[in-house]
């Protein structure tokens, strides 16, 4: 039995979820065609203008530390601008105007790069997101049994996140920065000497090493911190979705602690993160300071030997203080990329796994002429050590109602998910009409089939939705009549707010056997040509049941319908029952062959007859003493006789 501690290990991602570590390139290389989409060429527009206006960003940006320059030689007596401008343009005040036009400038081309990929942002963003909920909807039923939901939903979360950063960062940052290097080295090895260039350049590796090496080392850390908040979440999530679980066993405190393993995992990775980023921008400004310093005690020899102007010192330092921000921009970028790599690779994970059942390449509609189904020699397990069907073969005849029984983990509920291919068979072929499910595509099979499951789980919205679900495209009309036909029509429309009133978290405001007459109403107004009830009536009271039964048997009439059921007395109209044991089929017939057999089948029948006997006796029982016993307020009441005070004891 594993310990607490081992259970809290991060388990949000399915087995087959495992993010590829390192591989930068290659998912930059999968986010390209979201960065650059081939249909919207309104969007690549977008992205080249956004170019251009960064170009024009930089290269102002470049020119803007000359403008300080002449105004510093201005006041200073050494000259002022360029011969080839005007007296006028020159003057210091005109180049204070220059240097704060310049500056504005730099910042609104800026802006309207931002301004202008926005909309190339967000679409990468919406692209992806869709795509990867659309995908998670793909994958087969046992990648959902496994998983845990909050887990999956915080991947998803982060991923999007992560995207936007990666997109931005990588079109219009990184290779206008480098731009704006070249640009500036070559400013300064025009108007100072090669040993700037030398010494920015040293600078620049020595920055950039520095940022790489520590941004890997932190991104270990990162990874560390997602996974733990992957887990906090996990559990959060799940604990919330099993409220009511958590409530009967009592175990408030133990959930607690469990979340608090998780978030003290967060807190440890999450303080060593920022703490590690500290250590990052000191080490950064250590390297970059110091260059600067070495630029500069040049530049003052310079100065002090009448060489250069103040200007040339004040340039110097304006153009290296221009570099700070694109410097310290790359190890921002660098750092985001990682981090954005780090929180959207378990989301390309997840688009790498694969369905395990997929549509052939040739797969055809179904097409549905009578609506019967065939179990051919089928033969299923859910791995090589466990068979769960063992070459099964029976028939559902058009418009026949064929009931499965049979004891717990006989295989029957497996049926109906063989039946809406969540799984392949193992061995064997299910045909519906003479068509083989694996030659069919799955979306045409799905819409001939209606399900009325044993858990019903509703959507947390209103009653009418739940309903409508069945058929979006239905009427009100059509609505209110399935929900009369599966006999909750009169009481949703005693509710105050009618069709339109919420039904909570998987429908917990409701009762167990509203939130099941909800799931009939669904399939009736879907109106399929095969129906399916997998233990429709399981959650309904003795009466309520036998008004349900009415109604699907009314529903059922002229469908080839498939009953899967634990209590008996809802197949005694089947025109076939077949009862499984083992994953085999140990007798066949109707309710009344069954019964003269006396096997299996008769056997569960006079079982489940004594439970029901014995339930009914107990009712009884029940009833007469409520009416035999007076109240508690009555029994003290003094005016009472002796024996209706203390109630009677049975004796005389």
């Amino acid at each position: 039995m594993a310990s607490a501690d081992t259970a809290a290990k991060p388990d949000a991602n399915s087995p087959q979820i495992t993010a590829d570590r390192g591989q930068t390139f290659k998912t930059v290389a999968n986010l390209w065609p979201y960065m650059w989409p081939a249909d919207r060429p309104d969007l690549k527009q977008r992205v080249l203008v956004a170019f251009l206006a960064l170009i024009a960003a930089k290269v102002i940006t470049v020119l803007v530390p000359y403008t300080y320059k002449w105004v510093t030689d201005a006041l200073t007596g050494a000259g002022g601008g360029p011969a080839f401008l005007p007296a006028f343009l020159v003057a210091p005040l005109m180049l204070v105007v220059a240097y704060a036009v310049g500056r504005i400038l730099m910042i609104g081309f800026n802006q309207l790069r931002d301004a202008l990929f926005a909309r190339v942002g967000q679409h990468a963003v919406r692209r992806l997101a869709t795509r990867t909920f659309v995908h998670v909807h793909e994958l087969s039923l046992r990648f959902h049994l496994e998983r845990r939901i909050g887990g999956l939903s915080r991947i998803i979360e982060r991923g999007t996140k992560g995207i936007e950063t990666i997109v931005r960062f990588t079109i219009l940052n990184s290779l206008p920065t480098i731009l704006e290097f070249t640009l500036m080295a070559g400013v300064i090895w025009y108007n100072f000497d090669f040993r700037y260039v030398l010494v920015i350049a040293v600078t620049i590796w020595a920055y950039i090493w520095f940022s790489v090496r520590a941004s890997d080392w932190r991104i270990t850390i990162r990874r560390e911190m997602n996974d733990s908040d992957t887990d906090a979440n996990s559990k959060a999530v799940d604990s919330l979705l099993n409220f009511e679980t958590v409530k009967y066993f009592g175990n408030e405190r133990m959930e607690a602690e469990r979340f608090d393993r998780s978030m003290g995992r967060y807190e440890k990775a999450a303080t060593e993160s920022w703490t590690s980023l500290a250590w990052l921008n000191f080490g950064q400004t250590v390297v970059f300071v110091t260059g600067m310093a070495i630029c500069m005690i040049l530049s003052a020899r310079a100065v002090m030997a009448g060489t250069q102007t103040i200007g040339d010192f004040v340039m110097i330092n304006a153009l290296l203080m221009q570099l700070a921000i694109p410097l310290n921009f790359i190890g921002f970028v660098y750092r985001e990329i990682k981090q954005g790599l780090a929180d959207i690779e378990q989301m390309f994970a997840l688009l790498k796994v694969e369905p395990e059942v997929r549509d052939k390449p040739d797969a055809k509609p179904l097409k549905v002429t009578d609506g019967a189904i065939r179990f051919d020699n089928v033969s299923f397990r859910y791995d090589a050590s466990r068979p769960i069907l063992k070459g099964i073969t029976f028939d559902v005849p058009a418009g026949a109602m064929v009931a499965i029984v049979g004891p717990s983990g006989a295989g029957k509920s497996t049926i109906s998910r063989l039946l809406f291919r969540f799984y392949d068979v193992t061995e064997g072929r299910i045909l519906i009409d003479g068509q083989d499910l694996r030659d069919i595509q799955q979306e045409g099979l799905r819409a001939a089939i209606g399900m009325v499951p044993q858990d019903t789980v509703l959507f947390n919205d209103t009653i009418g939705y739940n309903i409508r679900y069945g058929r979006w495209d239905a009427d009100d009309e059509a609505v209110a009549r399935a929900a009369a036909m599966a006999q909750i029509g009169e009481f949703i429309e005693s509710l105050p707010e009618g069709y339109d009133t919420p039904v909570g978290e998987r429908g917990l405001k409701l009762s167990g056997g509203e939130k099941q007459r909800v799931a009939i109403a669904r399939t009736i107004l879907k109106a399929p040509p095969i129906l399916i009830f997998d233990e429709a009536t399981s959650a309904l009271d003795t009466a309520t049941e036998q008004e349900i039964q009415a109604a699907l048997d009314t529903v059922a009439k002229d469908h080839t319908t498939l009953v899967i059921a634990h209590r008996l007395s809802t197949v005694v109209n089947a025109d076939t029952v077949i009862v499984l044991k083992d994953g085999e089929i140990a007798e066949r017939g109707t309710h009344a062959e069954l019964l003269d057999q006396g096997g299996l089948y008769a056997a569960m029948w006079a079982r489940q007859r004594e439970a029901d006997e014995a339930a009914e006796r107990l009712r009884r029982t029940r009833e007469r003493d409520a009416s035999f016993f007076p109240p508690e307020s009555e029994q003290r009441d003094p005016d009472l006789p002796p024996i209706a005070r203390r109630g009677f004891s049975g004796t005389t």
